[in-house]
């Protein structure tokens, strides 16, 4: 698809000698595709933040380059739009759930080729009732734990795997919570768990979450409550898409789909939407249907 103008934003905090990199290899395959694309960096969130509400009524497509932090803020500002642009992402984190969940390659080139020839199909947003929102996930206990004990030198050196590491040990010392779970404003229910899902997408921390109903353009979220952190649970988890089997027989998960859903815990608890953590409980939330335009890999369902 040919647009007539475009934006492509990259974090500038990044370390410049590797985004050089980056740049030299994506830029001349998306201009390609682009009669005007201007090329900005962004100082800082606040900054990004800016610069997409700033231009985005004004192009056809974004083309953003960063991780799931700069996705998630660039989304925080384009969902507030009247007139939103087509959104393509390039992997620039650690993680690059967001690139994993359009089905995007890896690597720069690979990915950059894959938004040309890409097909730009409706993405549903989760909306933070005050607060803002998210593309992927809201989610608290163990998935805000594990990316709060996350060491940051080893992050630097380990990259994935320090998120690896540090749910292992986060899971060894996880203690449950009471949370209170309202679907669609009409349907209650009290749970006990160690974390609290509300997916959009189907990515945390690089690790497909196997849930058959999870779309992010179906017009639902998919509540998730992962009820204790033992062996057998996690391989119920890991098998929810197996052949036959209903979210009904789970023991150790609690699952359902709402349009919009509250949940409310005992103690405030800290709030990790898209791997970044500055929200807190209770959540109220719900879908806005085909909110986005994304560009998906083309072999992407």
């Amino acid at each position: 698809m040919q647009y007539d103008k475009g934006l492509f934003l990259y974090n500038g905090d990044a370390g410049p000698n590797q985004m050089n990199q980056k740049l030299s290899v994506a830029l001349p395959v998306l201009s390609q595709n682009v009669e005007e694309l201007r090329v900005v960096q962004t100082k800082s969130p606040d900054d990004l933040k800016r610069k997409c509400k700033e231009y985005g009524e004004e192009v056809d497509v974004i083309y953003i380059l960063g991780g799931d932090g700069t996705v998630h803020d660039s989304v925080n500002a384009l969902a507030q739009l009247e007139n939103r642009p087509v959104v393509g992402v390039l992997p620039g984190g650690t993680c690059n759930d967001f690139t994993r969940m359009l089905g995007m390659p890896q690597n720069i080139k690979a990915a950059a080729q894959a938004l040309v020839d890409g097909r730009v199909a409706p993405v549903d947003v989760g909306h933070i009732q005050d607060e803002g929102y998210f593309l992927n996930f809201w989610g608290i206990g163990l998935v805000t734990d594990t990316s709060l004990n996350i060491d940051p030198d080893q992050k630097d050196r380990l990259g994935v795997l320090s998120y690896f590491i540090s749910a292992v040990k986060t899971m060894t010392a996880s203690e449950p919570s009471k949370y209170k779970i309202t679907i669609d404003q009409e349907e209650v229910y009290e749970e006990e768990g160690v974390m609290a899902l509300v997916m959009n997408g189907q990515y945390i921390g690089t690790r497909y979450i196997p849930v058959p109903s999870l779309h992010v353009n179906d017009g639902k979220l998919d509540v998730l409550i992962v009820k204790n952190s033992n062996l057998s649970t996690f391989k119920e988890l890991i098998n929810m898409d197996q052949p036959g089997k209903s979210t009904d027989d789970l023991q150790g998960i609690f699952h359902k789909q709402a349009s919009e859903v509250k949940i409310e815990t005992e103690k405030e608890q800290d709030v990790d939407t898209d791997g970044e953590i500055y929200l807190k409980t209770p959540g109220d939330i719900k879908v806005l249907p085909n909110h986005l335009r994304m560009i998906f890999h083309q072999t992407q369902q």
